[in-house]
């Protein structure tokens, strides 16, 4: 026989209130009776009547996480987390993938298969700051990314300027003046590509070092191909260069590919720092050193936020807010060799993470 709402109450000691509350998420709960409601579910195996909580309460228990693509780590490492911290709220996750098609993130936010959902954690990568009065709804929606700024949503973003500063600063501070970038993207006025590499010429001049134009490479996709096509062509150029900055995981990723098959070693002859510190990174020969962006912090942020909004209802909402998570410069055998044990140098700022603007 199925578990019921009372036998989960039973076991876990508390009213059928209560364990409706978990179950509904309810954000006005105490960690130690949901995490003692949730152990009662687990063992038992409850399993909601979604349709009839719908009706009763006009909620599903799912939320909805939009994001450009799969295939590459990081988003896919961000969606575990988000079902990570969704389960902590007894919610499920229905993903939908866009392929960073403008038409397909605009159409996916009145889509009905976003109707059946509480609330949407969405990651735009086609739409831009023109498309901000598309994130209008009439639902609780949490905004991530750097695509659009200052809209009528939460958002939860990453300190992008600082952070790729920092991955650059590690570079001179090893005593690389030749650093080359790969992963700009041309006339990009507002994204991450943009702010990152704001960042790193923030770097240069700080430190007195002339920016070479010649050592910025445009690409379109961040995935692996690109970041090998483009570091072949720069060594191909003859352009010299002692440092290599991927303004994510993957290109870092292709052009370490290319240096050993060029026969450059690395860090000996040239130093490489991504972004994004995926998995992967700390396991590549040699391990690549990576900022880590916040991903697990952006993931609680976002869940966390979006159930806040969840149980305000039909109420008034508060103003937006845009929250900055923290980032670490994670340091591995591509920047300081294989005798390296210190791996983090941490890079957020003192105090609250909430802001009034981007702090870039």
């Amino acid at each position: 026989m199925a578990a019921t709402l009372h036998d989960v109450a039973k076991l876990a000691g508390v009213s059928i209130k209560t364990v409706s509350n978990v179950v509904n998420a309810y954000p006005h709960v105490r960690p130690a009776t949901r995490e003692r409601v949730q152990a009662a579910i687990d063992e038992l195996g409850y399993q909601p009547n979604i349709s009839a909580r719908s009706l009763r309460s006009g909620r599903s228990g799912v939320i909805g996480l939009v994001l450009p693509e799969l295939s590459l780590s990081y988003f896919a490492e961000l969606a575990d987390a988000v079902i990570a911290e969704a389960e902590k709220h007894g919610l499920v996750v229905l993903i939908e993938k866009t392929g960073a098609s403008r038409d397909h993130e605009i159409a996916v936010l009145s889509s009905p298969r976003m109707r059946l959902t509480d609330g949407l954690i969405f990651s735009p990568l086609g739409m831009g700051q023109e498309d901000v009065a598309h994130l209008a709804v009439d639902y609780p929606l949490v905004l991530l990314g750097e695509r659009i700024f200052g809209g009528p949503v939460d958002h939860v973003t990453m300190r992008n300027v600082e952070a790729a500063r920092a991955a650059t600063e590690s570079l001179i501070a090893a005593g690389r003046r030749r650093i080359a970038v790969i992963g700009a993207h041309e006339g990009e006025v507002v994204g991450s590509a943009a702010l990152r590499l704001a960042g790193y010429e923030e770097a240069l001049t700080a430190a007195g070092i002339a920016l070479d134009p010649e050592l910025v490479t445009f690409t379109t996709l961040w995935h692996r191909a690109n970041g090998a096509a483009s570091m072949r062509e720069l060594v191909q150029s003859g352009t010299p260069f002692d440092a290599v900055f991927g303004l994510n995981d993957a290109l870092a990723l292709g052009a370490l590919r290319v240096l050993q098959e060029e026969g450059l070693r690395v860090p000996e002859d040239v130093a490489v720092i991504g972004f994004d510190d995926i998995e992967e990174s700390a396991f590549t020969v040699p391990s690549l050193s990576s900022i880590d962006p916040g991903r697990t912090q952006i993931a609680a942020e976002a869940v966390e936020i979006l159930v806040r909004r969840i149980g305000e209802g039909g109420g008034r909402p508060s103003e937006p807010r845009e929250v900055l998570v923290d980032f670490a410069v994670v340091e591995r055998e591509s920047t300081r060799g294989p005798e390296s044990r210190a791996p983090r140098v941490e890079g957020a700022r003192p105090g609250s993470q909430d802001s009034a603007t981007t702090g870039v």
